[in-house]
């Protein structure tokens, strides 16, 4: 994100919108089942049906929701009075999981008066291709509808093309019967899949026993590669093994991570640096994205060390024996960051960066920041004094969970390490031993490369093991499910995954414990209803003793390509903990562009008591994020709204110009959120005058701390939070503030 008035080497970041109209999805009601050619007439399969109603209560989707009362999940929950409703839209499609493939006989319909005029009954094995008709009608007249049918799916969906009404589609119950017993899920063909094995050739390993020249000419050739590799390929994971390293200085470009392979940080002490400058850009780090640091211990040659970054850039469990800088030399343009888990003796400073968020770690001092400074749960953090200086500190953490990572135990055997989950918590983990949590071998886990394919990936979380992905780039063709409770799901060097033919990359099912870690996610050229779904529409588990967390996940619109998405992340669960994410409709590199890079939204929250520790979401069309559930809290929030809308006009809604960049659904009656800050600079309309960047419920239970507006220069923002707050103009680009709403 860039931030000089001038911004032309970093055109705009961030939009948003809510997941409304779905176009271009089909109207389904999609099962779990396995698709093969009906192989006997629908009449004599119906003759031999059973009773039981196999969709019922099982996980349901679908293309959208008219609004969070009107979920999926009421389509299969056995009542006549609950009912999903679609938007207003042709195709739409509603879609349920059954668990196992299975022989459908019949499917029962009760339609709402939204009904469908033409539409088909559809199996598939997988959920997300390979359909096939069981049924097709375009006389379609509502009510309840028996329809005798033949085939075998895991998944089953009803897919609606044309509406008999101007409102949605709306299905009260959908009922499935089967003349068989399912099978077992997800039956293997072959030999059980190995767990463990190697990490590729993007994983470079070092270790005491090597030269340190021989160490720092590899960093140096991979440096050389990545520095402006910005929308390349190339992935790398640079791992020190325990020991001592001397006079070393790894320079991160592009995609590239470095860590320790030791359980502490103090297990790999480099006696040097790890760096991130921005001489690429003359000192501009508003582009200094996609790398990370994580558990060592480091001694700064000069007492200093350099962290000039921007987004998707995580200091996560760093001991530092000195102190840090987050700007380059020249103290250019900056636009962080993330810090967590790290302690750092002497004193940070910020410089030029405009926001920072720091959770629970240990500081020796802190000196200055631009807008939004946020602090939770960190040890020597300064007082709160938002807007000057512009310190928000909130003195815990109220839930949290650390990143899981890689480590070798005593014999050099990999394992990976889960970190428990912590509440009310404040500085590091390991300041007393080690870490609490729990270690797995690299045996449990499929370690993925790229090439292996969404099926093979799928057969092995079935098979009960965890997910590890080695660097690179992988194309996934159909949803790549995470159904078990409890699994890791861990991403190497921004290991990638482009969501293609349509598909939703990812979905976790509504279950405790699943960790997503340390992946990017990253829109086809085909439209993707999301990137990342956690819990089916309608999600309503308690998930409080054993949340679902995301840590370090990415989801990317553009950039390196053309490239479309309605929703980019979907938290449908209860409780889950989102941990750093950002979420960026790209607003430069190649597919960067108003009709390019459609996207509506970059995080929408159905479920309650979410809770987000650093959210950055830029660029969406839309509201760049919709909260919809209860009880949510977000600490720090960064956005740029998007750079390219083409007149106000287009970019209007109800009356209003623009669309908040933080939306909380009028039905919320609680939520509260500290250290929010969103800015604009409107490239392709400068008169563009937003309404306001947070739109909230006026609620006494609905409280905003310390949120800031700031035009950078082209177009404004006429107020802070609904209808509070002064407006941001060009002229002049300073932070417009209200520290307590209401």
């Amino acid at each position: 994100m860039q931030r000089s008035v001038s911004r032309a080497s970093r055109t705009g970041r961030r939009r948003s919108a809510l997941a409304a109209a779905v176009s271009g999805l089909a109207v389904f009601v999609t099962y779990a089942l396995a698709v093969t050619t009906p192989s006997a007439t629908a009449t004599a399969a119906a003759a031999g049906c059973g009773t039981a109603n196999l969709a019922l209560n099982r996980p349901a989707t679908a293309s959208s929701v008219e609004n969070s009362r009107l979920s999926a999940a009421n389509a299969v929950d056995g009542s006549a009075t609950t009912r999903w409703s679609s938007a207003f839209s042709d195709p739409q499609w509603l879609q349920v999981d059954l668990g196992a493939s299975t022989d459908v006989c019949e499917v029962v319909l009760t339609w709402q008066t939204s009904y469908a005029k033409a539409f088909q009954i559809q199996v598939s094995p997988d959920g997300v291709g390979n359909w096939s008709s069981l049924y097709s009608t375009a006389t379609g007249s509502g009510g309840t509808q028996t329809i005798p049918v033949s085939g075998t799916g895991r998944f089953l969906r009803v897919y609606g093309a044309t509406r008999a009404t101007g409102y949605g589609y709306s299905i009260f119950e959908l009922v499935v019967h089967s003349g068989s017993t399912p099978t077992t899920p997800l039956p293997t063909t072959g030999p059980p899949i190995p767990g463990g094995g190697d990490l590729g050739s993007n994983v470079i390993v070092f270790d005491p026993s090597m030269s340190s020249s021989s160490i720092q000419s590899k960093l140096d050739q991979v440096f050389a590669t990545q520095e402006t590799n910005q929308f390349g390929t190339q992935r790398y994971a640079l791992l020190f093994k325990p020991g001592s390293y001397t006079g070393l200085n790894a320079q991160l470009g592009f995609y590239t991570s470095v860590a320790g392979l030791g359980q502490n940080p103090a297990d790999v002490q480099i006696n040097g640096d790890v760096t991130v400058d921005a001489g690429w850009m003359a000192g501009n780090a508003t582009q200094n994205f996609w790398r990370s640091a994580e558990n060592m211990s480091i001694t700064p040659v000069s007492g200093r060390d350099r962290w000039a970054v921007a987004q998707a850039a995580p200091f996560r469990r760093m001991d530092v024996h000195g102190g840090m800088t987050l700007a380059s030399p020249n103290c250019g343009w900056a636009s962080g960051g993330y810090i967590a888990d790290s302690r750092i003796s002497g004193t940070v400073s910020p410089c030029s960066q405009q926001q920072w968020y720091t959770r629970d770690s240990q500081v020796g001092g802190w000196n200055g920041g631009v807008w939004n400074v946020v602090f939770s749960g960190v040890a020597g953090a300064p007082a709160n004094t938002f807007p000057k200086p512009p310190y928000t500190v909130v003195p815990k953490t109220p839930v949290s969970r650390e990143k899981p990572y890689l480590y070798t135990d005593s014999s050099g055997a990999y394992r990976v390490f889960v970190p428990s989950l912590r509440t009310n918590s404040s500085g590091v983990t390991w300041a007393a031993g080690n870490t609490a949590g729990t270690s797995l071998p690299l045996t449990q886990f499929y370690v993925a490369h790229p090439g292996d394919s969404a099926a093979t990936i799928n057969s092995a979380l079935a098979q009960g093991l965890n997910l590890l992905f080695t660097p690179g780039v992988y194309h996934v063709g159909q949803t790549i499910n995470v159904t078990r409770p409890d699994t890791v799901v861990l991403g190497l060097g921004f290991a990638t995954l482009i969501a293609d033919n349509g598909v939703t990359a990812m979905n976790v099912a509504d279950v405790n414990g699943v960790k997503v870690a340390g992946l990017l996610f990253d829109a086809g050229t085909t439209r993707s209803p999301s990137l990342l779904q956690v819990g089916q529409s309608g999600a309503n588990a308690d998930h409080a003793a054993n949340p679902i967390s995301l840590q370090d996940v990415f989801l990317r619109v553009g950039g390196a390509g053309p490239a479309a998405v309605t929703n980019a992340l979907m938290v449908n669960s209860n409780n889950t903990i989102i941990d750093h994410i950002w979420a960026w409709r790209a607003d430069h590199g190649a597919g960067a562009g108003w009709t390019t890079n459609p996207s509506d939204t970059g995080l929408v929250v159905n479920g309650a008591d979410v809770t987000a520790l650093g959210l950055f979401v830029e660029h969406f069309q839309k509201y760049n994020v919709i909260w919809n559930g209860n009880g949510g809290r977000t600490i720090f929030f960064q956005n740029e709204l998007p750079y390219d809308p083409p007149s106000a006009a287009a970019w209007s809604h109800d009356g209003i110009t623009g669309y908040a960049a933080y939306k909380v659904a009028n039905s919320v009656t609680s939520h509260e959120a500290w250290g929010l800050g969103s800015y604009c600079v409107f490239t392709a309309d400068p008169s563009i005058a937003a309404y306001h960047s947070f739109e909230v419920p006026v609620n006494p239970n609905v409280r905003f701390h310390d949120v800031l507006t700031v035009s950078l220069g082209k177009g404004s923002i006429t107020h802070v939070i609904n209808d509070t707050g002064d407006a941001a103009l060009p002229s002049s680009v300073t932070p417009h503030n209200v520290i307590s709403y209401p």
